[in-house]
């Protein structure tokens, strides 16, 4: 990793290292608009190193965007990728480098199955400070015959590489600014009261917490700040690596369906879920969401943890507040088709695995509940 303001610029620099030189660059449309892709563009031409743009990436990934990356990689002569934007492009990138590896068809490497053997390098260049995909061994792709947000994991997507900048993130919208902050804060919650956290994940998640608590209201409000941009986006990568390490829970679990069904993008879900997800959470490690809370200077360590958690709890319901987080009847979502997916939505959130991470392992009638209480 090369981590800081500027540090995109040691891009020939990490390519040479590597060995590397031809590379397919997968990004979105608005990325190229906005002038981000000349960034890396511009570097490749003036070291005479061909090119070419996979940009067919409009929305979260699914099964056709990896198959139209996958025909790009292969009708090339590449020797790497470089993954630059946020989760889509990243996770794109990296499902691509196994398809290009192993063959078959996305479902078959979705979870439980672990994905050890790599295959073309990714270089991945972050331009918004939350999903961590730059340094997770978890991608998601939606399988469009089935509905199905499927989770991807092993260490055949992981980037190779990844160069993040918190200056790249400095144009980007508020709505997504405030989804990746709540994304990250997730992921740092998951990873720490998950019943695979360990030490190595506990210091990386309690410091990304603080980060992410102080700094995601102040950079949504003023784009501008550098010391917010920078801390959301170390805070990021400090998240991403712990739940890649301690795995995510219940949130997650429960978010995927609602992204596969409703297109609602994935940190959105993720912060349309967390408050009541920690409610019913909590009480089975009261303890640890009282870290969580101190963590995120909510109490200080006099407070017991019965009321620091009711600190935590009241700080994210007014952060959904703050950010102006949906509920998914104001997303838009038809209550008729919510409630007719509910059940579906539950049994794909088990089988998902995520949910048997979390403190209390939901029924599936539980997670029905859920779905039904953060509706409105």
């Amino acid at each position: 990793m090369i981590i800081g303001g500027g540090a995109v610029k040691e891009l020939l620099d990490l390519l040479a290292r590597l060995g590397l030189g031809r590379p397919l660059i997968v990004t979105d449309p608005h990325l190229i608009e906005i002038g981000k892709l000349a960034i890396v563009t511009d570097m490749l031409d003036r070291a005479g190193a061909p090119w070419t743009v996979f940009s067919e990436i409009t929305g979260e990934p699914d099964t056709n965007t990896v198959d139209a990356g996958l025909a790009a990689l292969k009708a090339g002569d590449f020797d790497c990728m470089i993954a630059l934007g946020g989760g889509s492009p990243m996770d794109t990138a990296v499902l691509v480098s196994l398809l290009d590896r192993h063959g078959g068809a996305m479902r078959d490497y979705k979870v439980p199955h672990d994905n050890h053997q790599v295959g073309l390098p990714v270089i991945a260049i972050p331009t918004t400070a939350g999903t961590g995909a730059e340094a997770t061994r978890f991608a998601v792709v939606t399988d469009l015959e089935t509905d199905e947000k499927m989770p991807i994991m092993g260490s055949a997507v992981v980037p190779t590489a990844a160069i993040v900048d918190y200056e790249l993130t400095f144009t980007v919208s508020f709505r997504t600014t405030a989804d990746t902050g709540i994304d990250s804060l997730t992921h740092a919650i998951e990873a720490y009261v998950g019943r695979k956290a360990h030490p190595y994940t506990d210091t990386l998640a309690l410091t990304a917490m603080g980060r992410l608590a102080r700094h995601t209201r102040t950079a949504c409000r003023e784009p501008d700040n550098v010391e917010a941009r920078e801390q959301m986006m170390i805070g990021a990568l400090q998240a991403g690596m712990a739940f890649s390490n301690a795995s995510v829970a219940l949130v997650h679990g429960m978010s995927r369906p609602i992204g596969a069904f409703f297109h609602v993008p994935h940190g959105l879900s993720n912060a349309m879920l967390l408050p009541a997800v920690t409610a019913f959470s909590a009480p089975s490690a009261l303890a640890r969401y009282a870290d969580c809370a101190r963590a995120m200077s909510l109490c200080g360590d006099d407070i017991g943890d019965q009321s620091a958690v009711a600190h935590l709890l009241e700080e994210l319901r007014q952060l959904n507040v703050d950010l102006e987080v949906p509920t998914p009847k104001a997303y838009g979502i038809a209550k008729a088709r919510y409630d007719e997916v509910v059940p579906i939505m539950a049994e794909q959130a088990l089988v998902s695995g995520s949910p048997n991470n979390n403190p209390r392992i939901p029924t599936v009638d539980e997670i029905v509940s859920i779905y039904r209480e953060v509706y409105e």
